[in-house]
């Protein structure tokens, strides 16, 4: 078995699909649009395969966020090394996302930041 995807609903599709291309590197299908209910979509496919689908549709409900909370919590992405970690992290933050922890080692050996981005979802970026 594996996970196929990961889908998360937003508010702004196309800002969704600008910053998983312009900071953790996503190609992007064409989209997709069903114009009878106009769900819209797109499939995002990383280096190594992995896929995210970003979606919306008319009508969501958007609550708030907490940062602790049950339910998916934040995706994860690694990007090769500590200096890597660093780099994007301080370049989010110049960017204006908030980071909320790290980079740091973590008890449990992981080097990562974590920081709110799309919509108050967090990512975390390890090595």
């Amino acid at each position: 078995m594996r996970i196929e995807h990961v889908a998360m609903y937003v508010n702004d599709l196309e800002a969704a699909k600008n910053f998983f291309e312009k900071y953790l590197g996503a190609s992007a299908n064409e989209g997709y649009h069903n114009k009878t209910t106009d769900f819209r979509s797109y499939f995002l496919t990383f280096d190594d395969g992995a896929r995210l689908e970003i979606m919306n549709r008319p009508g969501m409900d958007d609550p708030e966020k907490p940062l602790n909370r049950t339910g998916l919590i934040h995706i994860a992405f690694s990007v090769g090394s500590k200096e890597k970690v660093d780099e994007l992290t301080r370049q989010l933050a110049e960017d204006g996302y908030e980071v909320i922890s790290g980079p740091r080692t973590t008890g449990d050996g992981y080097y990562e930041s974590c920081v709110v981005c799309i919509e108050d979802n967090q990512i975390e970026i390890t090595v």
